[in-house]
């Protein structure tokens, strides 16, 4: 039973795929609880960052707090977490979904539920959370609100009639949705006279003030002055300021059990303050950690290398900021003969790729270069060496290697049956091998198929929504590492190898794969004053060229008649010097070449 100081608490958070307003939904929210002015209010108030703007999608959890009078005349704190709908950022949710204890599940009335709708409801129900039915966008004229609310029964089981019908762009049905939070979502469980324990659930850098953790508080209380400890790295902190997350941040004297906070305690280390790490009183003894969350999945590792190789440093310093701020990101150092000195990250998808990159270069104004992604090959040699290979250029020479060995995935796709034979088709295309079909009700089926790990990680998600209309959902797990016939394919450039652009790929694709690299290579490196041979080659044996023609400059424009051994004389000197410059000069190649890489259809 929970304790009646917490009974007019309620942590919640907004779920939905991407696009069924949830930012708008939490607009209207903050409008109805007046907890912004109305000077302060804009769209999507709660995107604050330039970039999830721009693309209209929520990259970052947000957490703000309100105070809401309801209709039996009680005042509540509502704590409420907006979290992103692309699957790239799902493990976003999962962070989200361990502060709170209810969930608003919100569909778009003409789209009905979506992968990721299904995705978020399958992690809210693994953590037990109480889930609240609403149907969105009803003032649209192709809006389906029984059938979706039909659908919603049909896949969470709640009642369709108990599915809250509203419009968050016009504000119809807001309050019945405030009204449903108090009475239908549990209050916070914890201890409010026990030793203080909260859990982190996102920290953000502040070159001012450090780490400022967020947290959740589950049991006891923390305030100004108090010490804390960290308990997966034992360090111990005097807190300097603790408070509450409106718009910015809301300073108070103390922050209590089942409340939604943030602290601030001297933490200059980022590493310190690991999301998903559970913070307790420093003098307490014995303290558990509370569950964290559950560990990332990289699908994507690409190297990233500053274009400047001074700003190696600054990279270091703004990957361990970003590491604080995206938990999902992970980096080591590695080095590349082409680009120098750089990081090997591992990232979830390529939208993830493609925000981390746009962070690093707006946030920390660090020009990068992105090399090809790859998965870990264990390769046997001759002499029964193992290595574990992760980059193309530490592949060794084909001579050597008895057998390469890839990574395996078991994956689960789950597909309404209409779609099931374009996703067996796309697994098959990818090399997999079926292991089961079974259909969990009369329209959605489940199909599993071990897959190379290689082959999903750059666009299998892309392909998998469009081959279900949006609509099919993957899940996989580690299944160990299989004998393949894989090769390294080497990109050269005037015969140059250019390990940055070099891939491992499959045999049977390598041709194509070449093909098309080169022909992409060709319309983005910019002209040369001498040609350039882009050439794709496995070992020794070329499989692909293409030539990129030289600038050309009308050497002869200058003569007026005259004897035609004068031409010549300038003809046959530009021929000399482009034939110096082609020994000496190195083509430039911009990042967008680097980037062309990820999008070659595979």
């Amino acid at each position: 039973m929970s304790d009646p100081r917490l009974s007019r608490i309620r942590n919640f958070c907004i779920v939905a795929h991407i696009d069924h307003g949830k930012s708008t939904l939490a607009d209207r929210l903050l409008e109805l609880t007046h907890t912004l002015s109305p000077q302060q209010m804009k769209a999507q108030v709660l995107d604050d960052m330039d970039l999830e703007r721009e693309k209209g999608i929520t990259i970052k959890s947000h957490a703000i707090a309100m105070e809401y009078t309801a209709r039996d005349g009680r005042e509540y704190q509502l704590n409420l977490i907006d979290t992103p709908g692309h699957v790239d950022f799902t493990y976003e949710v999962s962070r989200s979904l361990a502060a709170c204890e209810g969930v608003i599940l919100l569909v778009d009335a003409s789209q009905g539920i979506e992968a990721q709708t299904l995705s978020n409801y399958l992690l809210a129900r693994e953590q037990g959370l109480q889930l609240l039915g609403a149907v969105n966008k009803v003032d649209l004229p192709s809006a389906r609100p029984d059938d979706v609310a039909l659908e919603i029964e049909h896949v969470t089981g709640i009642p369709a009639e108990r599915v809250l019908r509203l419009s968050a762009k016009t504000g119809a049905g807001i309050e019945e949705v405030l009204e449903h939070v108090v009475a239908d979502l549990p209050p916070p469980s914890g201890r409010p006279d026990g030793p203080f324990r909260a859990l982190i659930f996102d920290s953000k850098f502040d070159p001012y003030r450090g780490v400022v953790a967020l947290m959740r508080v589950v049991d006891g209380s923390v305030g100004v002055g108090g010490t804390i400890r960290f308990l997966s790295t034992g360090k111990t902190y005097d807190v300097a300021e603790v408070g509450r997350l409106r718009l910015g941040l809301e300073p108070q004297e103390v922050l209590e059990a089942g409340q939604v906070g943030y602290v601030v305690a001297g933490v200059k280390t980022v590493a310190d303050a690991r999301v998903g790490d559970t913070i307790g009183d420093a003098r307490a003894e014995g303290l558990e950690p509370l569950p964290g969350f559950r560990e990332v999945k990289s699908m994507v590792f690409s190297g990233l290398y500053p274009i400047d190789s001074e700003r190696y440093e600054a990279l270091k310093e703004a990957l361990g900021k970003l590491v604080l701020n995206d938990a999902a990101l992970i980096y080591e150092p590695e080095t590349s003969v082409a680009l120098g000195f750089g990081f090997r990250c591992g990232f979830l998808g390529l939208l993830h790729l493609e925000i981390v990159s746009e962070r690093l270069r707006r946030e920390y104004q660090i020009e990068l270069i992105a090399t090809t992604p790859s998965v870990e090959y264990r390769v046997l040699l001759e002499d029964a060496e193992v290595l574990v290979v992760d980059n193309p250029s530490s592949m060794p020479e084909a001579q050597r290697i008895a057998v390469i060995e890839e990574p395996y995935v078991l994956a689960h796709l789950l597909t309404p049956a209409e779609y099931l034979g374009n996703l067996m088709k796309l697994c098959q295309d990818r090399r997999g091998i079926f292991v089961s079909l079974d259909y969990l009700e009369e329209k959605r089926a489940r199909v599993a198929y071990r897959l190379p790990l290689a082959e999903i990680v750059l666009d299998f998600y892309d392909r998998l929504k469009s081959a279900s209309r949006g609509y099919a959902s993957l899940d996989y797990e580690f299944d160990g590492y299989r004998e393949g016939d894989v090769v390294k394919l080497e990109v050269l450039l005037n015969g140059e190898s250019v390990d940055a652009l070099s891939a491992i790929v499959h045999r049977d694709k390598a041709y194509e794969w070449g093909r098309d690299l080169c022909a992409k290579l060709k319309e983005l490196i910019p002209k040369q004053m001498y040609q350039v041979a882009i050439q794709a080659s496995i070992g020794n044996k070329v499989i692909a060229r293409e030539t990129l023609g030289a600038l050309r400059k009308n050497v002869t424009a200058k003569c007026y008649g005259g004897d035609i051994t004068r031409k010549r004389k300038l003809l046959e000197k530009q021929k000399e010097g482009k034939r110096r410059m082609k020994q000496i000069g190195t083509v430039e190649v911009p990042q967008e070449a680097f980037l062309a890489v990820l999008k070659v259809d595979r």
